[in-house]
């Protein structure tokens, strides 16, 4: 899906650990727009517009662990920094950490699956919330990795629990006992694009702290004002971001969108398999803000549930006046990837992870370099 780039300045390469960063510029208007993609009508509740997108070619992807995956069979450790001293990788040197840092996590994959991350996944517990800052891909039965996070709980530092897990408020208070069905496994929630894109694009913990502090502040007068007179809602104590999404009454709100919204696509995706539904690009009071497009169908099906609830949240707490968005306006934002700038890093043999700035938008993408692969995973694209 990236275009190609002419360089214009010198490549910096920063060699830190495993990993190659190359930072170059590149000239603007030198590839055409994306191709091999196709947007769909679009599926509209209240002000939260989903473009569905198909492609011409579908990958095999059967062989990613997703985090939800690996936390529920316990084949994925994810702990503080300061909780794994003593463990020694292959190559026999030792981990050395000092403690628990802020924007530090370490990650084990015991899977003999390749583990997929995305950035904006929230695990729970640890010392304090975190939100994954970037894509990436970790090897199967890899080594313990530094993973690079940021906070999404302002003020507590207090152990919940030695290892993270995933949040409970996924499916919302719909599912359970109120039904009498068995409720679906927790599932890490995906933080709304407007913090997703703190984390992704400005990479600043203030920023993100200030950007959930935000969507706290506007949610809570949202949920104020739909609870009924008998219904207590007290989200002022509240640090976590993913304990604002588990009240009662926010959870109500979310479903109100994200439900028929995930009900409608899922129908939409059954239908579309032959035609490889890969993904979406989302609008909101009619301004297109965000798109996610992924490898296969199979891969867009297991991350849809949590990431329709990200753009429902975000809906709810944006409110203006409405405006339509034409499929023309979605095909367009799809399409256009020319950047000024790209920056790349790579870790040799498993994954390539691509910024693109250009104007008015970041794009990221995330390329496999596992053997049998050499396609992008996942591309997600956000406006400015």
């Amino acid at each position: 899906m990236r275009p190609k780039f002419f360089v214009l300045s010198a490549v910096l390469l920063l060699v830190a650990g495993f990993a190659t960063i190359n930072r170059h510029e590149v000239r603007a208007g030198e590839a055409g727009p994306a191709s091999g993609y196709k947007v769909l009508e679009p599926i509209r509740h209240g002000n939260l517009t989903v473009f569905p997108v198909v492609a011409a070619k579908s990958y095999p992807t059967g062989e990613f662990l997703t985090l939800d995956e690996g936390l529920r069979s316990g084949e994925v450790v994810v702990t503080e920094a300061g909780s794994v001293q003593g463990l020694i990788r292959r190559n026999g040197t030792p981990i050395r950490h000092d403690g628990a840092e802020v924007n530090r996590l370490v990650l084990v994959n015991n899977s003999k699956r390749p583990l997929l991350l995305l950035a904006g996944e929230v695990v729970s517990g640890g010392k304090q919330d975190r939100v994954i800052g970037k894509d990436r891909i970790v090897p199967a039965e890899s080594d313990p990795i530094d993973l690079s996070v940021f906070c999404v709980e302002h003020g507590r530092w207090v152990a919940s629990t030695q290892n993270f897990g995933a949040s409970e408020s996924l499916y919302g208070s719909a599912s359970g006992s109120s039904t009498g069905k068995t409720s679906p496994p927790p599932m890490a929630i995906m933080v709304q694009p407007s913090v997703r894109a703190k984390a992704m694009a400005d990479k600043n913990q203030s920023e993100v702290w200030s950007e959930v502090a935000k969507q706290k502040d506007a949610m809570t007068n949202v949920v104020a004002g739909a609870a009924a007179e008998t219904v207590t809602v007290d989200l002022g104590q509240v640090t976590s971001y993913a304990k604002v999404n588990e009240n009662a009454v926010v959870r109500l709100q979310v479903d109100s969108i994200a439900k028929p919204m995930e009900l409608s696509y899922q129908s939409l995706i059954r239908q579309l398999r032959d035609r490889n539904a890969v993904g979406v690009v989302v609008a909101v009071n009619g301004r297109i803000i965000w798109a996610d497009i992924f490898a296969s169908t199979d891969l867009l099906s297991k991350y849809w549930p949590k990431l329709v609830r990200s753009y429902a949240s975000e809906a709810i707490v944006t409110r203006a006046k409405e405006m339509d968005v034409t499929t023309k306006q979605a095909e367009g934002f799809l399409a256009e990837m020319e950047g000024r700038k790209e920056m790349i890093e790579s870790e040799p043999g498993v994954f390539r992870h691509t910024e693109v700035t250009g104007d008015g938008f970041k794009a990221f993408e995330l390329t496999s370099l596992l053997p049998k692969t050499g396609f992008d995973v996942h591309v997600a694209k956000m406006a400015e």
